[in-house]
């Protein structure tokens, strides 16, 4: 199995963050991992599901979408069951995005971030992503143009209402951010991405 803390070239890359955005779904994880990308040039660490493709997903850019047995060939650093669909970052993203830049950014249910804290400790820099208004969250992901039938699962599921709250293994460990202000979510991430980048 591949050491986490060695780029493909070999090099420690000790000093290297990845941000870990978790939370429920309809949070906005992936609004914030996009800025994230775009504003500061970070990379991501492109994860594997089984889930089909959403309109306007790609193979290799938005997810490695698998089946259940291409699935297995991976080599996980984490990997989890989320309303029905296997999902997992595998130790090659991991490096391939450490390789291209030295913070990366990765997209992850509660207990795939609790995994990263504990696989990787300071390394991880977990931010846990929530809204004061729980119901804004079933009008996001139709805002989205996620499959009415998902949406009713994925909101009816035991996933879905454990990731509403942050983890106990979690707690004085990940940076908890309100989403339901834009512009103030944008401020706190340019102050950690700062913070990040200050001590390179």
């Amino acid at each position: 199995m591949l050491n986490p803390l060695v780029t493909v070239g070999g090099k420690i890359v000790a000093e290297n963050k990845v941000i870990v955005i978790t939370g429920a779904a309809g949070t906005g994880k992936t609004t914030v991992q996009k800025y994230l990308l775009k504003e500061f040039g970070l990379k991501r660490v492109l994860t594997h599901t089984t889930r089909p493709m959403r309109a306007g997903e790609q193979n290799g850019v938005d997810y490695y979408f698998e089946d259940d047995e291409s699935f297995e060939r991976n080599h996980y650093l984490e990997r989890v069951s989320y309303s029905g669909y296997q999902y997992g970052s595998s130790f090659e993203a991991l490096q391939q995005a450490w390789h291209q830049g030295q913070i990366a950014t990765i997209v992850l249910e509660t207990l795939g971030a609790i995994t990263y804290a504990e696989k990787l400790g300071d390394q991880a820099v977990i931010l846990f992503m929530t809204v004061r208004n729980h119901a804004q969250l079933k009008e996001r992901m139709q805002i989205r143009g996620d499959n009415p039938k998902m949406i009713a699962k994925r909101l009816g599921s035991k996933e879905h209402e454990r990731d509403l709250e942050l983890p106990a293994e979690l707690k004085n460990r990940a940076i908890e951010i309100d989403n339901t202000n834009w512009s103030t979510t944008r401020q706190q991430l340019d102050n950690i991405v700062k913070r990040l980048q200050d001590k390179d």
